[in-house]
Parts: structure tokens; sequence; C-alpha cells
């Protein structure tokens, strides 16, 4: 009998985890970026808009939640309703780049020492129309690819982060992050991010006041503009810089009133 032709051994499988709600202006491009991978799997909370129809039209699957957990436990969501071997996380305003996809690829499919159980990933951020070198926003690592029986996430309302069981490894090729693409999103994300973050400040047992707010909106500044080089970032830098003042003095503030409520004052005509 002739012997039989060796068979090339199956490359790991991957799916993407997209969490979103009310993406239409962003859903289809993240979608189509992702589209290398076995399995798109969009997470929906209950958009109004056309996010849940343009995903599926952009070829992902569509699951819908009810209510939104928080962002650390959808995403965990996600990564028990993905199908295969692997797992991207990823943010309706981000890209994957044709460099990055082939990095992916290749990282999942290294065996023996060269493989980990998951990687860290650089993201090359945007702020109102620029994309920012400095200011602490670049590399800017963040734990975003798994394999998924060793893969979490953590439970924080706003600001979880991946977990992996296991040995990280490091990607050279950036996702590419649409995160502030004009000063109305700065504005909404200042009040969404500030009030969310105070709601994990205080789960964490952490206290506010007023001082507490003033130093730490000084010292974002400080570490932006200064420590981190903002200003290399020309008026972008220096827009950023008060943007992360702004956000940390607000997250104290609202912590402090959440632990202390403003009482309303007597009236007397």
């Amino acid at each position: 009998m002739p012997t039989p032709p060796p068979t090339t051994p199956k490359r790991p499988s991957l799916t993407v985890v997209i969490v979103a709600k009310n993406e239409a202006r962003n859903i289809a491009e993240c979608v189509a970026s992702a589209a290398f991978a076995e399995e798109v799997l969009v997470l929906d909370s209950g958009s109004s808009d056309a996010t849940v129809a343009l995903a599926r039209q952009a070829g992902a699957r569509v699951v819908q939640t009810a209510g939104w957990p928080g962002y650390g436990p959808q995403v965990a969501r996600g990564f028990a309703l993905a199908t295969n071997d692997w797992v991207l996380s990823l943010d309706a305003d981000e890209r994957v780049t044709r460099a990055l996809r082939d990095e992916v690829l290749a990282a999942i499919a290294r065996t023996g020492s060269e493989a980990c159980a998951g990687y860290r990933v650089p993201r090359l951020s945007e702020f109102c129309g620029q994309f920012i070198h400095h200011s602490g926003w670049r590399p800017d690592y963040t734990l975003r690819l798994g394999r998924r029986a060793l893969s979490g996430f953590t439970d924080h309302f706003l600001h979880a982060h991946m977990t992996v069981d296991g040995r990280v490894g490091t990607l050279r090729e950036s996702l590419i992050h649409f995160s502030y693409p004009d000063i109305d999103d700065v504005m909404e994300k200042l009040v969404r991010y500030s009030s969310g973050h105070a709601r994990d400040m205080l789960a964490a047992g952490k206290t506010a006041s007023l001082s507490k707010a003033l130093l730490h909106g000084l010292g974002a500044f400080l570490r932006t503009y200064v420590v981190r080089r903002g200003f290399l970032d020309g008026r972008h830098g220096l827009m950023l810089a008060i943007y992360n003042a702004e956000y940390a003095y607000y997250k104290y503030v609202k912590l402090m009133f959440i632990q202390s409520p403003p009482q309303r004052p007597e009236f007397r005509a």
C-alpha cells in the first residue's frame, strides 16, 4: 500500500471577542479588521442604533445580552461563549492592522519553548484627530490575546483587564485605537469614565476628599505633560494632560460624594 502523505497539523483557532453598545460608527470596520479569525463574536448590551445589524452584515456572530454588568464581566461572558483555542479581546473603537494580524497568527502557532499562554499588544491611540506618541499613551501595552482555557477577565466595572494563567509574551505590532475622535467624545467619556472609576475605587475600599481630588488632579497633569513628555505631542499633549487632570479630579470628587452624599440645604421662605 502506498504511504499516505503526511498531514499538516491544524493551526490553533481564534475567536475575537468584541463588546459593544451603540457602536454603529465603529463596529463594521472593527469586525472587518478581525475577519481573519475563525470566529468574530460581538456581545451587544442593548444597542438602540444599527450596531447589531451592521455587525451581522460584516460577518460577526452576535449575542445580545440583558443589561450591562460592567466591562470585565461582559468580556468574561464573551470568553465563555467563544468556541476556539485562543481569544483576542477588542473594543469596537480598535482595529487590527494587517501586520498585527500576521503577528497574532504566528504567535498562536508557536510551539515548544517559544509558546506563551498569552500576549501583550502595544496600542497606538488617537486623541481628537492625532495619534499620541508620548504622554504615557505609547506604547501602552495591554494583555489582549490568550489561550481560552487559561484566560479570564477581572470584574472591575470600568478598568477591568485580561488575565492569563501562564507565561505572557509581548507582540511588536500595534493595535490601532480610535479612542477620542472629537471633543464631544472627550467630554462624554470624562463623565462616564470618572463615574465608573469612582465606583471601582469604592469597591476597592478607597476613600476620597477634596484635597485628594486636587492633589491627584495636579499630579495627573504633571505626570502626563512633564514626566511622560506630553509636551512633545504639541497642543494635543497639553489638552490630554488637562483631560487627565480633570479625570483624576472628578473621579475623587465623585467618590467623595458617594461616600458622603450632599444634603439639600434647608429652604426658609
